[in-house]
């Protein structure tokens, strides 16, 4: 259960323009998303991201597609991105065996992945104010599953303190200042 920023990836999921518009948590989602983007690039953890048909749900919504570090989205049409080749190359790229997943929508893609990453032997950690779904009850369903299947649960802060580890130091500084 204990994440060590050299072996984890964040994972960013689906949280394009189309449909983010129709969740209800919308905000809360992406500010978290865009916290552990930040937090990521300041700890050097790798980060995915994937787009679920790009031209018809459109583009990573603009506050995470200004978060993310260079590089393009995986695009994909599979709900599990691990059923995307070119996904499954990034992610082995990194050489990370644990992933932190943050997205959308967590009954669907969080939760189809989460099972392919398991079944991969990928360790997933899902902060559950970073994911959701347009429905509370699907949302809840897509987080009781995934637990189930053997994801830890989080928050994106209990994802950020565990990797920092102590206080004191000058990411904690910057980190504690995103938080607030």
């Amino acid at each position: 259960m204990k994440l060590q920023r050299d072996d984890i990836v964040l994972l960013v999921v689906d949280i394009q323009e189309r449909l983010a518009f129709v969740m209800e948590h919308r905000a809360q989602v992406t500010a978290r998303a865009a916290l552990l983007i930040e937090a990521a690039k300041l700890m050097g953890i790798p980060v995915v991201t994937t787009e679920q048909y790009p031209r018809g749900l459109g583009p990573t919504v603009a506050e995470i597609r200004e978060a993310l570090p260079p590089g393009a989205p995986v695009e994909k049409l599979s709900f599990s991105c691990c059923g995307e080749p070119s996904f499954l190359e990034a992610l082995e790229a990194t050489g990370r065996r644990k992933v932190v997943l943050a997205g959308m929508e967590t009954h669907i893609c969080v939760f189809q992945t989460t099972l392919d990453l398991l079944s991969a032997g990928y360790g997933v950690h899902i902060p559950r104010d970073a994911v959701c779904s347009r429905r509370k009850l699907d949302w809840k369903t897509g987080l009781d599953l995934a637990r189930e299947a053997g994801a830890v649960v989080t928050s994106a802060e209990t994802v950020l303190f565990q990797l920092l580890g102590r206080a004191g130091t000058e990411e904690f500084k910057k980190i504690s200042k995103m938080v607030k």
